[in-house]
């Protein structure tokens, strides 16, 4: 809650704010990507419509705008 980390059992615990921000930093794209691929049923449909080459580019588009480590 707001800059106090609380283990299981309430207690209040000390940690790294620089290390947790710099974690979450570097791993924001995953984050990102997940929240714009298409879902698994319209990737399917591009598959099947137009075929693996237009499902790679739909992917990789998504990679390209969030590039990992970035």
């Amino acid at each position: 809650r707001d800059d106090i980390a609380y283990d299981a059992s309430g207690n209040e615990v000390q940690y790294d704010k620089a290390a947790v921000e710099a974690y979450v930093a570097a791993n924001a794209y995953k984050a990102q990507r997940a929240a714009e691929y298409p879902s698994y049923a319209d990737q399917f449909d591009t598959i099947f419509h137009e075929g693996l080459d237009a499902w790679k580019a739909q992917i990789q588009a998504v990679k390209n705008k969030y590039p990992k480590g970035a």
